[in-house]
């Protein structure tokens, strides 16, 4: 439905535009599509389309003015020599057995000539896919001599053969292929196409090593986002060393708020705990009534209380990032939530076909704290729990079933917000309405995400996705 709303939307808009706005919105989205994402790939078509352009210009332009052009004035000077030496022999028949003709045609024109008295032009054969010679020459035949011909330009490779029909017979010419063609021309493409392939070589080469900065610089910075520690220093162009630079002001600017913060907190919460301390103090020393009990209970649940308010608050950045085993990770998580009483069903493994390690880069008390808040959760409203791991390309996946009420679908999203209580919603086992908070909390800042879905034991369904 949402998806239904969506494209009826962007095609409302389409129609508003003005036809030509709306054929480039579509043309421009079609490329788009296309075109790679990547920063290197698009560089490289940047550089190679322009060359790619201006070599089939440069080539188009030679074939068409010079090569042809070379090639079409060669073959009509073999059509003029070829003419002369047929009116020669029509305007001088005391020469009978064209011994002169043939020595002026060898020595005169490097042509060598016969004459076939009695005989007949051979049937035409086909004619070459793709020749400039072979059009050229017919046509220059044709306008010169105007007389039944048949010419060979692919029978000899290094020669070629021109038979006209004479009144008693045939005159063949056979001559050299490079007086009519010009045959060095494809010297210059394989010139032009090799210096252009070292030139991109190159190119690719110092591009390739602009990019590395930039990849580089992506990477720590999402490092960075899983709390994963990475040494960069800045390298590259200066706008890249400048943003580098800019990244690493920020991420110190940014621990060191978080380190001013801790401080704070740890301040603060060494101030609140010895006043709760001496409240234990005094309410051990006095009689104990019901009414003291109370007071006992409410102080206990306030030391709770200022726990969970102080994790939330300064989180566990201080950890480092190491690989962690998840299957170990797992099977110590369903025996903790088993000391709480539940049953679960069983802790499943899986992993991708290309995938063989279960090993993950995280901060392991970290993510062990996020899912147990989950499975406590699942553990107090379920009867049974049921944990799952799967192993992806990319990211690793925990799913953490149970068969209790669940949370309805709309409301799921409020019961991760701090201090938010819903009466049938799944909070930490503390009662401050920050289990779910920091569960979400300690998964994002590993760069991934916890979302809540309907379970097939029917109840809830808690599934937390971490980059790997």
């Amino acid at each position: 439905m949402a998806a239904s709303g969506l494209l009826q939307r962007t095609a409302t808009r389409l129609a508003a535009l003005p036809r030509p706005a709306r054929l480039w919105r579509l043309l421009s989205r079609a490329i788009g599509d296309v075109l790679p994402k990547g920063l290197y790939a698009r560089s490289l078509i940047i550089i190679i389309a322009p060359v790619v352009l201006l070599q089939s210009v440069i080539a188009y332009t030679f074939m068409e003015r010079h090569w042809q052009l070379v090639t079409r004035r060669l073959s009509a000077a073999v059509t003029a020599d070829v003419a002369a030496l047929i009116d020669i022999y029509e305007s001088y028949p005391q020469d009978k057995d064209s011994e002169t003709l043939t020595r002026i045609a060898n020595d005169r024109l490097n042509l060598d000539v016969d004459i076939l008295k009695g005989a007949k032009l051979p049937p035409a054969g086909p004619r070459p896919f793709f020749s400039i010679l072979d059009e050229a020459l017919s046509d220059e035949i044709r306008r010169q001599i105007r007389r039944p011909y048949w010419i060979d330009t692919v029978g000899r490779s290094s020669l070629i053969e021109i038979r006209v029909a004479i009144p008693d017979g045939v005159m063949r010419v056979t001559a050299r292929r490079s007086m009519a063609y010009a045959s060095n021309s494809h010297i210059f493409l394989l010139w032009m196409s090799g210096s252009s392939l070292v030139l991109l070589g190159v190119a690719i080469l110092f591009l390739r090593n602009q990019i590395k900065p930039i990849l580089r610089l992506a990477a720590v910075a999402e490092s960075f986002g899983k709390g994963r520690e990475i040494e960069f220093r800045p390298r590259g162009a200066r706008e890249v060393r400048q943003a580098g630079h800019a990244f690493i002001e920020m991420k110190r600017r940014i621990e060191r708020a978080m380190e001013q913060r801790t401080t704070m907190l740890n301040g603060v919460s060494h101030d609140l705990r010895t006043i709760i301390t001496r409240f234990k103090l005094s309410l051990a020393l006095v009689e104990q009534t019901p009414e003291v009990e109370d007071l006992q209970r409410d102080v206990d649940e306030m030391s709770r209380m200022l726990e969970a308010y102080l994790a939330f608050a300064r989180g566990d950045s201080g950890e480092a990032a190491v690989p962690t085993d998840m299957r170990a990770l797992l099977e110590d998580l369903r025996t903790d939530v088993e000391r709480l009483g539940a049953h679960v069903d069983a802790v499943e493994m899986d992993h991708h076909p290309d995938v063989t390690s279960l090993h993950v880069t995280l901060r392991p008390d970290a993510m062990r704290r996020c899912l147990f808040n989950l499975a406590a959760n699942a553990a107090r409203y379920g009867d049974t729990v049921l944990i799952t791991g799967r192993r992806e390309h990319r990211a690793f996946l925990v799913s953490i079933d149970d068969d209790g009420p669940g949370i309805p679908a709309d409301q799921r999203e409020e019961v991760f917000k701090p201090f938010v209580r819903l009466d049938d919603a799944r909070q930490d086992a503390g009662g401050s309405g920050l289990g779910l908070s920091i569960a979400r909390d300690i998964a994002r800042a590993h760069g991934g995400d916890v979302a809540l879905h309907d379970s097939p034991l029917g109840g809830l369904r808690a599934t937390v996705r971490i980059p790997a």
